[in-house]
């Protein structure tokens, strides 16, 4: 293929390279006709195909084509199960191919900084190590169909506020044993067609300009093949961006840019040795593709898709809490379910990833299929808004009054969470904690569903019998819940991130979402377990926790150090009366390191299925990269006696053994006291997280005068730009929320509208506003007059 697109370079104008730089529409890379090469589409994912019905350049997001909607990574990520999310992606190209999608815009990797992120639904786990892996596999899926994905959204993308323009200042440890950490392993295993860069900047520079991070570390250091694309609307500065290592700029913009880049080109900024690079990463995309468009359309079984679905949420499913063994349930009970949920269900996240399901299904509608008359339901509040309905809770507190087992489906509406605003707090709705409280006065036997993409806090956990955590599960998840509660399926989902008792345990909650441009991650490696377990601070729920119908006993932990990995070995016994899985992680811990670290690390885990009675021996080999730390510019191994521990959770450690590991690296003590000795108010202040980071940290940018990249909410207070703020979110709505009472989808426009850069309205007007009428606007709104309408009327 390499001379085949060399080929086709040489025969390429200037203008026409160029062009093939930026998108054609909203969706459709540009293509040249007379060459052959065709105008392929992307669109977006992660957990299903969201392919917009009407024109190609629709913006809007609740009118896609049906689709297979699986669970969102939050939930798939609870199943620990790599062969599994290889098999959702097979599944989904097949709904891509079906669609002549070449591209599925997924799957998202941003580590779990911090649980009130909004679009964490989206995001695997608070662990690089699972993220990668469990990314790498959803790759591998997708892409064993030849068709490609992009993940996303390179890098540190871990906040919806500012999230267009937020400064995130990471030191360079941190960021690349954690932040760019999943990324590393899931483009070094799976090689992804493309990689998606995020809107933010990192230590000073836009993503779409870093050089440092596109280039240096993505291209050069990991030997990335494939194109960098920009998030739609990321581009902040095309010529920057292109030679720091930019390919595509997405969405098309009536080639906006492209005389910049000619012009670039003529005066000698940018090589045509470097334009021809980035033409022919392009290409290559493009070719990939043309092979499976130009084969006849494949068509899926979609029962067959909606089945796997199921299968996939009840897999994903973690039991929380089993008091007494209340589940699995007997159907001979009387049974009340609770909850608008049930008929109702909140199965996936808002935004760009909201689906149009094939076949939704529902929880009532399956426990009436297993129950019949021995079920009773009462809706018990609405899922509209938090209000408490004293008539809708009166009658539900009646029928669990006359229950045997009362299980209620409560958890967080999708005006609570969704892509383009954080999360305020992680109470669920004050009508769902109000009800659960009521119905413990009349029965004692309670089970609770959570629905929901992110943490929650749980007040009443000590008071019920039952918790089952569902996350979001997609279009089956009401069957999935059903075949867990009736034991179908034994549970086997463990948590990807800590359960807090309350936001001031998070160290990250001293910064988040951090000032109005800028967001210090002065908690440096201490995210999620990392810090629990360091600190010794009992979480509300651990990373790794799940419960099963069955039991599981470990023995026989056996090591052994090679010069390129760590051999572990042990066996899993199922000690009780149920056929189950169990999901063994291994934990290292290095505690006489001369340099901070966590306790312990995840660095690897097997997910096991065992008869009753029935023994396995595990191994799992860890590369001894895996335990390398990033230590004066570069990956090195620290010697020292390692302990290798075996948990069922990272808090639950069964087994441990040290072994002695040599390295040639040599390591000085990093005296970083505040790191090293962490208690459970550990609050670094500006000045130690500067010790960290090495250097000084960047300015923030001011609010005045206003610029190209000030957000709309800055300069709304402005006659101008409230008149546009108006015009822009009115219009947004209506394209993307044709349903005037999608009160949640309204809510993600107006935050998005109020965080979007001026530059934006240049890039999503099509070329209707010119950068030049643009800069007018701002003039007027500097009180720059006379500048400002020669601009604008000049245009």
């Amino acid at each position: 293929m390499k001379k085949e697109i060399e080929k086709i370079i040489k025969e390429l104008t200037l203008k026409e390279k160029v062009s093939l730089l930026s998108g054609e529409d909203f969706w459709h890379l540009r293509g040249i006709e007379r060459l052959n090469i065709p105008n392929i589409m992307v669109t977006d994912g992660p957990h299903g195909l969201r392919k917009q019905n009407e024109s190609s350049d629709n913006v809007g997001i609740s009118n896609s084509v049906p689709a297979t909607c699986f669970p969102t990574a939050s939930a798939l990520a609870s199943s620990w199960d790599d062969e599994l999310i290889y098999k959702v992606g097979e599944h989904l190209a097949k709904e891509c191919k079906a669609e002549d999608v070449s591209v599925l815009l997924g799957p998202g990797v941003n580590i779990k900084r911090h649980p009130l992120c909004g679009r964490n639904f989206e995001y695997f786990s608070e662990d690089p190590i699972l993220t990668g892996k469990l990314a790498a596999s959803f790759i591998k899926g997708v892409q064993s169909k030849n068709i490609g994905t992009s993940i996303k959204h390179f890098v540190a993308n871990n906040q919806e506020t500012m999230r267009m323009g937020v400064d995130a200042i990471i030191d360079e440890r941190t960021l690349r044993e954690l932040y760019l950490k999943g990324f590393e392993i899931a483009i070094k295993e799976a090689s992804p067609w493309t990689v998606m860069c995020s809107y933010n900047k990192v230590n000073g520079t836009f993503l779409s300009e870093n050089k440092k991070l596109l280039n240096d570390v993505l291209k050069e250091e990991w030997k990335f093949k494939g194109l960098v694309m920009t998030d739609w609307g990321a581009c902040n500065d095309r010529v920057k961006g292109l030679i720091a290592g930019q390919d595509l700029e997405m969405p098309g913009n009536n080639g906006l840019n492209n005389l910049s880049l000619i012009e670039a080109v003529n005066q000698g900024q940018i090589s045509e040795e470097l334009l021809n690079e980035r033409v022919a990463r392009v290409i290559d995309l493009i070719l990939k593709s043309k092979e499976t468009l130009n084969k006849n359309k494949d068509f899926f079984d979609k029962e067959e898709h909606h089945n796997f679905a199921r299968k996939v949420s009840s897999e994903s499913i973690v039991l929380l809490k089993n008091q007494n063994n209340i589940l699995p349930l007997n159907k001979n009970q009387k049974i009340a379910l609770v909850g608008e949920f049930a008929k109702k269900p909140r199965y996936q996240g808002s935004g760009s990833s909201l689906i149009n399901p094939l076949n939704l299904t529902n929880a009532y509608d399956a426990f009436v299929e297993e129950l019949g008359d021995n079920l009773i339901y009462a809706p018990g509040y609405s899922v509209k808004n938090e209000t408490i309905d004293m008539d809708l809770e009166k009658e539900a507190i009646e029928i669990a009054s006359k229950a045997d087992i009362v299980l209620i489906m409560v958890g967080l509406t999708d005006i609570f969470e969704s892509e383009g605003f954080d999360r305020l707090h992680l109470n669920i709705p004050n009508n769902h904690n109000h009800l659960i409280n009521e119905i413990l006065k009349v029965n004692k036997n309670v089970i609770i569903s959570l629905a929901n993409g992110s943490p929650v806090l749980m007040p009443w956990k000590d008071k019920v019998k039952g918790i089952i955590e569902q996350y979001l599960g997609g279009e089956a998840s009401g069957q999935a819940l059903a075949d867990v509660v009736f034991g179908r399926v034994n549970p086997s989902g463990k948590l990807a991130e800590t359960f807090p008792n309350s936001l001031e345990e998070f160290p990250s909650n001293n910064n988040f979402p951090g000032k109005p441009r800028q967001v210090i991650y002065s908690e440096g490696l201490y995210v999620g377990y990392r810090y629990y377990d360091t600190a010794k601070v009992k979480p509300l729920y651990p990373f790794g926790y799940g419960l099963s119908y069955t039991t599981f006993e470990y023995s026989n932990l056996n090591l052994e150090a090679t010069k390129k990995e760590l051999k572990v070995k042990f066996k899993i016994k199922n000690t009780g009366k149920f056929e189950g899985k169990e999901i063994a992680q291994i934990y290292i811990s290095l505690p006489d390191s001369k340099i901070y670290r966590p306790l312990q690390e995840l660095k690897g885990y097997k997910k096991v299925s065992l008869k009753p009675v029935e023994s396995k021996e595990i191994e799992v080999n860890i590369p001894l990269s895996s335990l390398e730390v990033y230590y004066k510019e570069g990956f090195k191994l620290e010697s020292g006696i390692y302990i290798v521990k075996i948990g069922k959770s990272s808090e639950n450690i069964v087994l441990q053994k040290k072994i002695e590991i040599n390295s040639k690296d040599k390591f000085e003590n990093d005296n970083l006291q505040i790191y090293k000795n962490i208690t459970n108010n550990f609050n670094p202040t500006k000045e130690d997280f500067k010790k960290l980071y090495g250097k000084e940290i960047p300015e923030i940018q001011k609010i005045k005068p206003y610029h190209i990249n000030s957000v709309f909410k800055e300069f709304k207070s402005t006659l101008i730009g409230k008149m546009l703020h108006k015009a822009i979110t009115k219009q947004f709505v209506k394209m993307m929320s044709p349903e005037k009472e999608n009160e949640a989808i309204k809510k993600m426009v107006r935050n998005m509208v109020d965080e979007m850069p001026f530059r934006s309205i240049v890039t999503f007007s099509n070329g209707a506003i010119s950068k030049n009428r643009a800069q007018g606007l701002i003039d007027l709104m500097n009180k720059r007059i006379i500048k400002g309408i020669i601009k604008t009327i000049k245009g």
